[in-house]
């Protein structure tokens, strides 16, 4: 069957993509609707066609999903920001889980069963809102002239005007209103994309959740003519620490009256770009830094406080996760799975200011940490000194070029390695070098669970195994999920060898054709059923033949086995019999 553009169509949504979409099948053919729930049946439009996939804009919910909710935000399916804000946040946890699940099956290529085995519960949050310690919000104009703040509305750069994210610091909106009313009463022009004109851009505000401090930086549209000659697009400047905004000590003499503010300052940035700030920064008011501590959480104890702390020095500029509540529990589970005794060299790839190596240092030997932005390795290294830490060392450079260097040139191994890369993974030669370091173990942090799938797949071809995977809702309502695996070294005795005298075991011809795939094969036709590997091991064991361990045995003294139904072990005993093996 064949669609056409502004046909309406009834589905139901059945599955979310990637960018919070949701997807609706006719006859096996799926339709991208936003705005939707897992579990709606939708009345959409479609808008555009494809061979293999359209999208539609959903008309009106039929009947709404058990899983949706009322959005906390009125301004939710406008605004990008929360693509699944409208899904109960217990059916986000388990969408989200899920999804890492059948990253790691499908992409991956692990078993069902050994993932199930491995993988524990999603770490989430017990208030999903206001978790956000910054926000970066642009500043334009109504129809009528007025100045507003708010965030672009998806795929756009139409300003939706909301001085009230529910995800942002409860104290920004009261900083935003202070701006604004500031622009209005002073006629501060906002800035203009189209013809680069007028003078405030954007307003950087962040908070340290610990500290309480709070940083407000308003990006400028200045250049150097312009203060030099004391105007900056019709709005009166002076140059040398002096007035950056118009009456600035009126907006300054407000701002501060905000508990906690630390910090005013400006960036510059006249250029014609997506990029919000500047490279020059001038502090107006107060500190140029602000600072917060994330601390050490006992994962075996629900992560209660463990009482030890890193303190972090943050610039309008730094690198800092944006989600302290989050970050603690994510990093003390690398931590975790990095299992440190204080006798190894650890390295932290793509490491930023240095978070996780700082927590590693406090029980490793030695940390080098390595990151390719030159000011995020100046950051680590103050950091560092700030909190008396003294074996971690920070390296500026791309990890697939530090880490051979050192490795093959300077002789500098790993006992364990930590990884955080960006979304797109880690690069080839970084997991060419980590197979020949072959550290006992390597911590895997990530921000995508289809890249992570990925290289997990090339460290277990390359003589690693999964151990531990557990996924953590670092940005609840949105569709981002982190991931965190621990994997370890496959030893030569993760295998049991044993010596068979096929003339005692009488094995005939038919038998030494029944593999694992025939077997799977003659049950899933004669059958319909889809068995493991691990099932079929089961059964084998069961009967004597099982000879060698289709699983490397789990190292911890309990482990969890997925048991095979009784359905499927008489599928496979039928199996064993047609092949004469029993």
């Amino acid at each position: 069957m064949s669609y056409e553009k502004n046909q309406v169509l009834t589905v139901e949504i059945v599955d979310i993509t990637s960018e919070g979409e949701g997807i609706g099948k006719i006859n096996g053919y799926p339709f991208f609707v936003k705005d939707t729930v897992i579990g709606d049946q939708a009345e959409i439009r479609v808008t555009r066609v494809k061979k293999n996939y359209a999208y539609a804009r959903l008309e009106k919910v039929l009947t709404p999903s058990p899983f949706r909710v009322d959005a906390k935000c009125a301004f939710h399916r406008q605004c990008g920001g929360c693509q699944i804000q409208s899904m109960s946040y217990e059916r986000q946890l388990e969408f989200k889980e899920s999804r890492v699940r059948n990253h790691l099956i499908r992409i991956g290529g692990f078993e069902p069963e050994l993932i199930d085995q491995i993988m524990e519960p999603i770490v989430g949050m017990e208030e999903p809102f206001y978790y956000r310690n910054k926000a970066q919000y642009p500043i334009g104009r109504d129809k009528e002239g007025n100045p507003i703040a708010g965030f672009y509305a998806g795929r756009t750069h139409t300003i939706i005007p909301n001085t009230d994210c529910s995800l942002g610091a409860e104290e920004n909106k009261e900083i935003l209103e202070i701006i604004l009313s500031y622009m209005k009463v002073n006629h501060v022009s906002a800035y203009d994309e189209v013809n680069g004109k007028g003078l405030i851009r954007h307003v950087l505000i962040r908070k340290g959740f610990s500290s309480g401090e709070i940083m407000v930086c308003i990006v400028i549209n200045v250049s150097n003519k312009d203060k030099k000659a004391g105007s900056g697009k019709g709005n009166k400047l002076q140059d040398s620490g002096g007035e950056y905004l118009p009456v600035q000590k009126k907006l300054i003499e407000v701002l501060i009256r905000i508990q906690g503010m630390k910090s005013i300052s400006v960036s510059i940035n006249s250029e014609k770009t997506n990029v919000i700030m500047g490279k020059e920064v001038h502090t107006i008011w107060g500190d140029e830094v602000i600072q917060d501590t994330i601390h050490v959480r006992d994962v075996k104890n629900n992560f209660a406080d463990s009482g030890y702390g890193i303190t972090f020095t943050i610039s309008p500029l730094s690198f800092y996760q944006v989600n302290p509540v989050q970050t603690e529990k994510l990093y003390s589970l690398a931590l975790s799975y990095a299992a440190l005794t204080g006798r190894e060299t650890v390295w932290d790839l793509y490491c930023g200011i240095g978070t996780i190596s700082l927590f590693l240092a406090k029980d490793a030997m030695q940390v080098y940490g390595v990151e390719i932005i030159p000011q995020a390795i100046e950051d680590a290294r103050k950091n560092a000194v700030n909190n008396g830490i003294c074996n971690a060392q920070f390296f500026v450079g791309k990890a697939e070029e530090v880490l051979p260097e050192k490795y093959e040139k300077e002789g500098i191994s790993a006992d364990v390695i930590v990884v955080d890369p960006p979304r797109k993974g880690c690069d080839e030669a970084c997991i060419v070098t980590m197979l020949k370091m072959k550290p006992e173990r390597i911590v895997y942090v990530s921000c995508d669970s289809a890249t992570l799938a990925r290289d997990l797949k090339a460290l277990c071809e390359g003589g690693y195994e999964l151990r531990r995977v557990r996924a953590v809702d670092m940005f609840p309502q949105t569709v981002h999920v982190e991931t965190v695996v621990q994997l370890s070294q496959r030893k030569p005795d993760d295998v049991i060898e044993v010596d068979l005298d096929l003339n005692e075991l009488d094995i005939t011809a038919s038998e030494t054709k029944a593999t694992y795939q025939e077997l799977k094969q003659y049950v899933l036709e004669k059958h319909g059923l889809k068995v493991s590997n691990l099932y079929i091991a089961q059964v084998k064991q069961k009967c004597g033949l099982d000879m060698r361990l289709n699983y490397n045995p789990p190292k911890s003294e309990n482990p969890k086995q997925v048991k095979c139904p009784k359905d499927k072990e008489d599928a496979i005993m039928d199996a064993l019999k047609h092949f004469k093996m029993v």
